[in-house]
């Protein structure tokens, strides 16, 4: 591809410029990061170590908790760093990963959740045939499907994003790197590139959270033929998918289904999807989840033990 770019790195404006507040930003970031590490690699820890979580929703949610974890330490480092600089500059080449990283993982996470969604249907409204439809291998496959989607829908943000010629200015009006800050230094006319991004990302996440919210009114509506008990159960499970469903997929709507026009909203409505959403999504899935619970706790009897000895 014949690049024509004279720009060879960008400045990234971040949250604020003012020193007071780069510092709340600071504290706020590495509190969220450090905390979303925590949950997030504690969900992984606990799955991957117990015999009780061996059901394909725990697989699914091992790689919710991997993508979330890997979609905020693609981001939320450098905004740890960049709030302690004066001038936040990043070359050329690491804005393109940073856009690779953060739609890979990003899209990732949005395959994985309709993988929860498919699980939680087959195993409420075709019971009988869960164990058959759902086993290990199909899981896998699913999962591989998953990533290698993840790794064509990311690889076409790159495309994009390369062939874009940059002349200057060279002054990102965000606190990382993304297709639509980009799209606004182009010296070229973008209309047929935000097509493709609208096409592209905001299908992805406008398709996908109709069919995700469609599925949950299906599995909701199914809950009537089951026993009280089995409907307080999946009503549980079925809740905090929902909760995480909207968290994830409103702002990721909000940003990439409309023309590539900023609003002074947009950085905020980023830091819900980057570092606020993979923070809550331990919390919703470990506090409304007794095996999870159970499952953690028997941890961290294991580790003291292990201590005490």
């Amino acid at each position: 591809m014949q690049l024509n770019n004279n720009v060879t790195e960008f400045f990234l404006l971040g949250l604020t410029q003012d020193p007071v507040r780069k510092k709340i930003v600071f504290i706020t970031f590495l509190f969220f990061y450090l905390a979303m590490l925590l949950g997030n690699l504690l969900i992984i820890a606990t799955i991957k170590t117990s015999r009780a979580l061996g059901s394909p929703m725990y697989f699914f949610l091992f790689y919710l908790s991997l993508s979330d974890t890997c979609l905020s330490t693609s981001i939320a480092p450098r905004v740890i760093v960049d709030s302690l600089s004066k001038k936040n500059i990043i070359s050329f080449s690491e804005c393109i990963i940073q856009v690779f990283t953060a739609h890979f993982f990003g899209c990732l996470e949005i395959f994985i959740l309709i993988l929860m969604a498919v699980d939680r249907y087959v195993a409420i409204c075709r019971p009988l045939h869960y164990t058959t439809i759902m086993n290990r291998r199909v899981c896998g496959v699913l999962v591989a499907v998953a990533w290698v989607g993840s790794c064509v829908h990311s690889l076409v943000q790159i495309f994009l994003a390369l062939s874009l010629p940059f002349c200057g200015p060279n002054v990102i009006d965000h606190y990382f790197c993304d297709l639509e800050p980009l799209l606004e230094l182009a010296c070229a006319d973008t209309y047929l590139v935000n097509l493709l991004l609208v096409s592209n990302s905001g299908a992805i996440c406008l398709v996908s959270f109709v069919l995700l919210m469609f599925s949950y009114v299906v599995i909701l509506h199914s809950l009537r033929n089951h026993s009280a008990e089995g409907r307080r159960k999946a009503l549980s499970t079925c809740i905090s998918h929902i909760t995480v469903v909207i968290l994830t997929f409103v702002p990721c709507v909000f940003v990439y289904t409309r023309p590539a026009i900023t609003f002074p909203t947009d950085k905020m409505v980023a830091v819900f999807y980057t570092i606020r959403t993979p923070l809550l999504d331990p919390l919703i899935y470990t506090l409304r989840n007794a095996e999870v619970k159970n499952a953690m706790s028997m941890l961290w009897s294991k580790k003291l033990i292990l201590d005490l000895r």
